[in-house]
């Protein structure tokens, strides 16, 4: 295991400060605010914490609501909606400076059999035919224009092996092309055999927040922050997870806009095993803003 996943382990480690009570702190992040896929996943180890093992995540629903402050910690406090023969609701509250700055529904499932069909993995190259991040972002720093964002880049995803199939935005900036961007992922290093699968939904979790809104770059030519052409933030996030799988293997996450439009975009996407098991879909809204002159 690598210094930089054992890093984002503590980090989804939280404190226990009270019953349904819990802190976590924040990493460094690319811009000064809380990385919301930290807080997502926080959120729902918080959840995760107040449910029989038995029972597994099989939803979340949250929103966004003001900027994380990445200095302070974060408490999250877990409301038990409901513990019911089959399902289980929490709902967690983020907290910072007295100030609600999140929220999140989630629920967990005991397992049962029933009606299976998935829709087809799309193609995709393989993953180790693709550059890392270490071999990628140097490519662009001139286009970047910032030896030290390509450091802070890298620093953010150390922790996680994130391979682009295509140019990301800011490689081709300028240039429309389809709304649509594919990623494989996998945690930079493997994690214990018997490591809880709830583990890997949180990872999976962290992860989602990264990329999803490329595609909603693409269809514009939009660069977006790293190149200074958009500003934008994470509005809402919702995921389903349907099968196990495991965070620290290949993960494809096959990633779509259908609209943009109000200084909104809406990205969706779903989210493979690298043997084509149908594991997560995940939709989410964020403010995508062109900066005025």
């Amino acid at each position: 295991m690598t210094d930089a996943l054992e890093g984002l382990l503590d980090l989804l480690d939280l404190e226990q400060i009270e019953e349904d009570i819990f802190r976590g702190l924040s990493r460094p992040a690319l811009v000064p605010r809380v990385f919301g896929g930290q807080v997502a996943a926080q959120a729902l180890v918080a959840a995760g914490r107040t449910v029989p093992a038995d029972r597994h995540a099989h939803s979340l629903h949250a929103y966004f609501l003001v900027a994380g402050d990445p200095g302070a910690p974060i408490v999250y406090t877990v409301d038990r909606i409901r513990d019911g023969r089959s399902f289980t609701t929490r709902r967690v509250v983020a907290i910072q400076h007295g100030q609600p700055i999140f929220h999140l529904s989630a629920s967990f499932q005991t397992y049962e059999e029933g009606l299976d069909h998935q829709a087809p993995m799309p193609p995709a190259p393989d993953p180790d035919s693709l550059p890392t991040a270490e071999e990628l972002l140097p490519r662009y720093e001139q286009v970047i224009g910032s030896p030290e964002i390509v450091r802070k880049l890298m620093e953010a995803r150390e922790a996680v092996d994130l391979r682009y199939v295509d140019a990301p935005p800011y490689a081709t900036a300028g240039r429309p092309r389809e709304p649509r961007s594919q990623v494989w992922f996998r945690t930079n290093g493997k994690l214990g055999h018997d490591s809880p699968q709830l583990l890997h939904v949180c990872l999976a979790t962290y992860v989602s927040d990264m990329t999803l809104l490329d595609s909603v770059l693409l269809a514009h030519g939009r660069g977006g922050w790293v190149v200074g052409d958009v500003v934008g933030a994470s509005l809402d996030h919702a995921m389903w997870f349907h099968r196990p799988f495991r965070a620290d293997e290949w993960l494809l996450y096959d990633q779509e806009s259908p609209s943009a439009s109000g200084g909104r975009g809406l990205g969706q996407a779903r989210i493979y095993t690298q043997d084509g098991a149908l594991a997560i879909t995940v939709i989410q809204e964020g403010v995508v803003r062109v900066p005025r002159a």
